[in-house]
């Protein structure tokens, strides 16, 4: 049976989305030498289509820079630690207290602006998260005083969380209208918490309907449906994608009960600051050639949704597990973001993710959190 994919050329000759739009990739890359070094070392051994780097890699983060909000003074608290890195990795003892006094001095000084942006009803909330974040920056700077790594990471986690929360209540009705046309597909208005049970173990992944409604609600639709329960990975590939959804069968997506007609997804891609997601065109058929998504391919765990290389609407079922390689994403070369719809991330299970194969299959789906956000039609 044909997969739906993401495809590349291999020695049975399928296509390489290289090949289709190698223009605008030589158009992306910062250093084309070694780009090129890199694509030719690789040869069709290899398969891997190198991702752009991006600077955030950490899902968690990724979620919180993808929340529909302006909360200008949360925001910059959650910015300024996440800066922190660079400064761990160096030892940089100094500049990482001296970035968590300024934190704490933020919070002081814009308490009482943070809180007016909740509603009456958030108050009490609100202010407990504060209070918990005040505290969580005070064991985090007692960590950065004394120089420990590890205490520093694990407050500078916790402190994260407890803004994530606070981020999350500043989210109020879908930022958006979804087109007319696709007034019959489900859609998530908001997120839902999925656990992939494998025969190899778990994965908790975060599925994201704010930036990606359409495709985020045909996959958690069907995973309540049961449809991905019992079905193998069909298509695995080092550092690029792990690939499922083809049921048994001579179709290769799902079959609506009601029409009798392979139910399709329509590629759905947002960009920061541009209101609703393009759908069924690709950054090169816009001309930005540049851009980044919201939702981007840039973590070990990204969900992305299938489709042919005959077009983008035709994704069904199908999704993959985007395997991020650091060491195979040199900043610039890009041939997944704006080609492919992400819409979530694994959050949790890593180590079994890394594990998995085409020998290995998915056990049952649970949606454990958020399914009062799936809607089955507009």
């Amino acid at each position: 049976m044909a997969m739906a994919g993401v495809r590349l050329r291999s020695v049975s000759g399928r296509l390489n989305p290289l090949a289709k739009a190698l223009p605008a990739v030589l158009s992306r890359l910062v250093a084309p030498a070694l780009a090129l070094v890199l694509l030719l070392s690789q040869g069709a051994a290899a398969q891997a289509a190198l991702p752009q780097g991006n600077a955030v890699k950490d899902p968690a983060a990724i979620l919180r820079n993808a929340l529909p909000i302006h909360a200008p003074d949360l925001q910059e608290l959650q910015h300024r630690l996440e800066s922190t890195s660079d400064d761990l990795r160096a030892k940089r003892w100094s500049a990482l207290a001296n970035t968590v006094r300024r934190s704490q001095a933020l919070l002081g000084t814009r308490r009482a602006a943070m809180l007016e942006q909740f509603g009456a009803d958030q108050q009490a909330e609100a202010s407990a998260l504060l209070d918990q974040l005040g505290n969580q920056l005070q064991t985090l700077a007692a960590a950065s005083e004394a120089e420990q790594r590890d205490p520093f990471l694990d407050a500078r986690r916790a402190a994260l969380s407890t803004i994530g929360q606070a981020e999350t209540l500043l989210v109020g009705t879908f930022p958006y209208p979804i087109p007319e046309e696709f007034e019959a597909l489900p859609r998530l208005l908001g997120r839902a918490t999925v656990v992939i049970s494998t025969n190899k173990g778990d994965l908790t992944a975060v599925v994201d309907g704010y930036n990606a409604p359409l495709t985020a609600g045909a996959f958690v639709d069907l995973a309540q449906k049961g449809f991905y329960d019992g079905l193998p990975f069909t298509r695995a590939e080092d550092f690029y994608v792990l690939q499922t959804g083809d049921p048994e069968g001579p179709t290769e997506g799902y079959i609506d009960p009601k029409t009798k007609l392979e139910r399709t997804v329509p590629l759905e891609i947002r960009v920061p600051g541009d209101g609703p997601p393009f759908y069924n065109q690709t950054f090169e058929d816009l001309g930005m050639f540049k851009a980044e998504p919201v939702l981007p391919f840039a973590t070990l765990g990204t969900l992305g949704w299938a489709h042919s290389d005959e077009q983008l609407d035709d994704g069904s079922s199908q999704f993959f597990f985007f395997l991020y390689e650091a060491e195979l994403t040199p900043a610039g070369l890009n041939l997944v973001d704006g080609r492919y719809s992400a819409f979530g991330y694994v959050v949790d299970g890593f180590d079994v993710l890394e594990e998995l194969s085409v020998d290995d299959r998915i056990v049952k789906m649970r949606v454990i959190e958020g399914a009062g956000n799936l809607q089955p039609h507009g």
